[in-house]
């Protein structure tokens, strides 16, 4: 279901993900997803120690390289290049999946193609086309504390992300806590979506017409605000 969207205003990947990054606590233990998610790295605020894991086997790794300063030997999961922060440890495959699957991490934020209103996400495969890709996702869902999703609001054909039920496989049942968009940040409590924050250039009900769940109110919602990037 194509609905109407208010793309004229959203925030970029780069804002979403700093939006993200201000809710990771001091001294938390976090993993990040493959591909969009990666960039929360960057932007950690000031004061606050967080130390990232990745499933390959690092943990405390910081921001990606300079351009031209990479060392290859030193990716994450997602086979890109990043730094070591001091007292970074290496550890064989089974020692990383063994702190997802132990709950030792506090934080994993991943990407979806959907979010349900009930907390379920689908984010390794649409349908049956393309090669399947579900890499350490459906243990990241079911081990970290809290599991975070940032991602556009719609599709590119301007499809909700944000639905009643996902339609595509899933990788998790009730695991998302939060969702960070380029619209909004919208929690999930008790099989509800709960709206926070949203642009302050839109109204709800623009912002609940790109949306294929319901959104509730509870409390005063915040204006997302997000620095140039």
């Amino acid at each position: 279901m194509t609905v109407d969207t208010r793309e004229d205003i959203k925030l970029s990947n780069a804002q979403i993900a700093w939006r993200a990054a201000q809710d990771i606590k001091d001294g938390a233990y976090v993993n990040l997803g493959i591909g969009f998610p990666e960039m929360v790295a960057r932007y950690q605020s000031p004061g606050r120690f967080v130390t990232f894991h990745t499933e390959n086997g690092v943990l405390g790794f910081g921001e990606p390289p300079a351009d031209g300063e990479e060392d290859w030997d030193l990716i994450n999961a997602g086979k890109k290049a990043v730094t070591l922060k001091p007292g970074a440890a290496f550890f064989n495959h089974a020692d990383s999946f063994a702190m997802v699957r132990g709950g030792h991490l506090d934080v994993a934020i991943l990407g979806a193609y959907q979010v349900a209103q009930s907390g379920d996400l689908a984010n390794w495969r649409v349908g049956s086309k393309g090669v399947p890709a579900v890499g350490g996702a459906m243990d990241l869902v079911h081990g970290a504390k809290q599991v975070f999703v940032i991602t556009e609001h719609v599709t590119k054909t301007g499809e909700p992300k944000l639905v009643e039920k996902c339609t595509f496989p899933l990788t998790g049942v009730g695991c998302i806590t939060r969702v960070y968009t380029s619209h909004a940040v919208i929690d999930i409590v008790d099989g509800r979506f709960v709206l926070r924050e949203k642009l302050p250039g839109m109204t709800v009900e623009e912002l609940q017409a790109m949306t294929g769940g319901e959104l509730h109110i509870e409390g005063p919602v915040a204006d997302l605000v997000a620095p140039a990037l």
